[in-house]
Formats: C-alpha cells, structure tokens, sequence
C-alpha cells in the first residue's frame, strides 16, 4: 500500500531529523522479522535507540539530498548498502548494548521447505517417537537408526543440513516430526556507522581483551623491527637499556676490577672466572716476595 503524501512529508523529516541527531547507525538486515517481533524490539530498544524502516528508493533519496546538502558526508558510502529488506538503528550509545538486545530478540522457527539454512543443523540421538513402520523414511535420509521400546531410535548424530544449503522437504518434514526448530530469526547487523567510519559489523565480536592483545603485538613487532635496525623508539628502548644493562654486567662479571653498585648481587651469585682465579694467584705470591 503506497504511502500518502503527508507520510511520506513525515518520513523525509524524521529520518533528516535521525541523520543529524545520531552518530551510530546499525544498518539491519530484516527478513522474515514479523511486525510482533519487530515491536518487541523498538520496545527493549526505548530509550537506547531508535529503529527506523522505510522503503528503499526513499531512503536513498533521502541519503542522496542529505548529501547535497553536506557534500562530502560519509553517509555517501551507506547509499549502495541500502537494498533489500533493510532498516536502520540510530543510537548515541554502546553499539555492543544495542546488539545484545538485537541478539535477545531472535524467536525460534521451524526449517520450511526451500529455506536457505542460515546455520549447521544436526539431529542428535536417541528416541523419536515414530512407530517401526517409518523406518523406511529414515533410510531415505541415510539417518542409522534401530528399534528399541517400540519406536524408532536413531543411533549416532547425524549432520542434516548444511550451512547455505536449500532446506528439502524430506529434511522438514524430518525435523517437524522431532519437534526441532533449528532456526532463529531477528535483525540481522550487515553494516555499522559510528562517528564517520563504516565497518562490517564482525568489528563488534572484538572484546576489549581482543583490542588489548592485538595492540600488544604490534608493539612488540615495531620494537622487534627496531632493535633490528638499530632506530630507537620508545617501544624498543626498554629493550635496549635492558640488553645493555646485561652487556654491562657481563663485562663486571668477566673483569675483577670493574664493577658497579648493580652488578653485585650477579657477580656473588655467578662463580669467578677461571682467568681471573689464576691471575690472582701470582699476584699473592708476589706480596710474599716483596715482604
């Protein structure tokens, strides 16, 4: 049903209003979100975000005049993103907050015949309360099977229905019979904006512990790099006064009569050097001498 002109008149200003008010967006995928459950979740988002649908064709208009009027915007780059069933999420708060609300609003679904599986879907073992009778059915699906207590058992996990693969109709009726709904459905985060940048929303899954070791690699390889170089920076040089404080008390362990306050405890806890015990010993016999 086409919208009347003062909806649309509404919708051009309340998603310019959203553009200029918001610094995040979640840009969502929502296929086979149904309008209960999208209402849960511009409920569990109150006060959080605020979730905007719209058709296609006007959202772009409305990015495209958006950007004539601030040329060079990033909102530029979400144009070509915006086709199929999407919508947006506008928020000024934690991105990983939104989402985890997203992520508590997905209801289960049974497997329909021609859907494409978004995950793995196995059948575990044991009873399935189907007669003897239906054996046949199970051999059908290569699913080993056994009677036991009057009904049909399946004896060892079996893998269904692959990931991307279309779901058949003797894999629904399968898992319809077993009373599995291996399925979820939700909004489904493609997209994040958040202050001018645009990323996949995988960048989400990074935990503030992810972020701390990435950080730590890299600066343990730019101190590798320049302790190799010989170029001194301030993740190397830690380093560097460490490799010449073990130089300098190298050379106070091999020498007797160089030494500093530092090198002490090493030198009383290291064995004296072979050269220097025999240097010692004329060195005593000459004192007898001269006395």
């Amino acid at each position: 049903m086409p919208l009347s002109a003062e909806r649309k008149e509404w919708y051009f200003k309340r998603l310019e209003e959203l553009l200029g008010s918001y610094s995040k967006i979640l840009l969502v995928q929502c296929d086979n979100v149904g309008s209960r459950q999208m209402a849960q979740i511009r409920l569990a988002l109150r006060g959080q975000a605020v979730v905007l649908l719209g058709k296609n064709t006007m959202i772009r208009k409305i990015l495209t005049n958006y950007i004539k009027q601030n040329p060079g915007h990033p909102y530029e780059n979400l144009i070509p993103r915006v086709r199929g069933n999407v919508g947006f999420i506008f928020t000024n708060g934690d991105l990983g907050k939104v989402r985890e609300v997203i992520e508590e609003n997905r209801v289960p679904a049974p497997a329909r015949v021609g859907a494409v599986a978004p995950v793995d879907v196995f059948v575990p073992p044991g009873p399935t309360g189907c007669d003897p009778g239906q054996t046949s059915f199970f051999q059908v699906l290569q699913i080993p099977t056994k009677i036991a207590k009057g009904q049909i058992e399946i004896t060892n996990e079996v893998h269904l229905v692959k990931k991307g693969d279309k779901v058949g109709n003797s894999e629904a009726v399968l898992l319809t019979r077993l009373s599995i709904r291996p399925f979820t459905y939700g909004l489904v985060i493609e997209l994040v904006y958040d202050n001018g940048s645009i990323f996949e929303a995988a960048v989400l899954d990074l935990t503030d512990d992810d972020l701390r070791a990435r950080f730590v690699g890299a600066v343990r390889n730019v101190a590798a790099a320049s302790l190799a170089l010989g170029y001194p920076t301030l993740a190397s040089l830690p380093h560097s006064i460490a490799n010449a404080f073990k130089a300098l008390v190298a050379v106070a362990v091999q020498c007797p009569g160089v030494t500093f306050a530092q090198a002490e405890p090493f030198k009383k806890l290291l064995p004296a050097p072979a050269g220097a015990a025999a240097a010692a010993a004329p060195t005593a016999a000459e004192e007898e001498e001269e006395e």
